[in-house]
């Protein structure tokens, strides 16, 4: 009796065995298994056939080291670990760029910017680590990764705020757009003075969002309201709130940069007795639990925050595969109606 214990181990199809069965060199095989676009229709269909027959699976370690590829993409988080974790706008983006590279051969690699070293990431990712970043922030220090982009592809989640014209992509909503629909859709509720509490003017969204607003007034014929700027967390827009109120300014209608600020406006307006939608109509940008759980829930523009995240990894991933993209792609929106107005 045998045992398959006793019987010699196949050897898997090599390369050069394929090639052998294709009738090409090695090097034509090698072309065609990588995609190269220096190949003729024969020798593509001689080498699949060959590929099918010998049932041939191409080393991925060795496809990696021919082409200096990592087969790894890393989203950079240049922010403080107390906001990253706070904020669920990072979570969506991040689970958008997950799903998409799940698809693919890609892994990403998720990097919080240290503390202590923010120049840690840069050299890691100038270390020839990854094949591309995603990154991904509120502020304005994203226009230090700009010098990463002339060394390897690299995509914004956020316009930077610089003149330098590097060779950057941008996918992003249009901020200003962002903030002109809740403020149009406070207007034709009959509001005529809309305060807000904005972004950071240190970063594009804050500067194009605060425009929206300003613009959307100006085009309806009503004076600009009192704005205060946040910092995107529920203290934030509490304070902020406080200020706004503090101006002494007769306020009817409020659009915040994010809900996270909204929410925290509203428990300031809920402790000095003011009613909403009554007395104030809120509006927010940006769509999460904060828009839903807060009494009564946010009228929200939904910034497709997931999608955003699929739509960075998909463009940095064409990139890095040789095709032609658009610079800039822009996420759509849509205003979802609540309570709160």
């Amino acid at each position: 009796m045998t045992n398959d214990r006793d019987q010699p181990a196949v050897a898997p199809p090599t390369l050069l065995a394929v090639a052998q069965r294709a009738k090409v060199s090695r090097s034509t095989a090698s072309r065609v298994i990588n995609g190269s676009p220096q190949v003729t229709e024969e020798a593509i269909r001689a080498v699949t056939n060959a590929i099918a027959e010998l049932n041939y699976v191409p080393n991925r370690v060795a496809r990696s080291l021919a082409r200096r590829s990592t087969q790894t993409i890393a989203m950079v988080i240049p922010q403080h670990t107390s906001k990253f974790f706070a904020d669920p706008y990072f979570a969506a983006v991040i689970q958008g760029a997950a799903l998409h590279v799940a698809t693919t051969d890609y892994t990403l690699t998720l990097m919080i910017e240290s503390d202590d070293d923010p120049d840690k990431t840069r050299r890691f990712l100038e270390g020839g680590n990854v094949d591309g970043a995603l990154i991904l922030s509120h502020f304005s220090r994203d226009a230090e990764y700009i010098s990463l982009s002339r060394l390897l592809p690299v995509v914004f989640g956020v316009r930077p705020l610089t003149t330098d014209d590097g060779p950057y992509y941008v996918v992003d909503v249009d901020n200003a757009e962002a903030a002109a629909l809740p403020t149009r859709h406070l207007v034709e509720r009959g509001r005529t003075r809309v305060a807000m509490i904005g972004a950071p003017q240190s970063m594009s969204a804050g500067r194009d969002r605060r425009e929206g607003w300003q613009t959307t007034l100006a085009l309806a014929g009503l004076d600009e309201g009192p704005f205060e700027e946040g910092d995107f967390t529920p203290a934030g827009g509490a304070a902020a709130m406080e200020r706004l109120l503090g101006q002494g300014r007769p306020i009817d209608g409020l659009v915040a940069a994010s809900a996270q600020m909204a929410y925290g406006a509203m428990g300031v307006l809920k402790e000095r007795g003011i009613a909403v939608p009554a007395d104030i109509a809120v509006a927010t940008i940006d769509n999460n639990f904060f828009s839903t759980s807060a009494g009564p829930p946010l009228t929200s523009v939904d910034l497709n925050t997931d999608t955003k995240g699929a739509v960075m990894a998909q463009t940095l991933l064409r990139i890095i595969a040789g095709e032609t993209v658009e610079r800039t792609t822009t996420i759509p929106i849509d205003l979802i109606e609540r309570d709160s107005t």
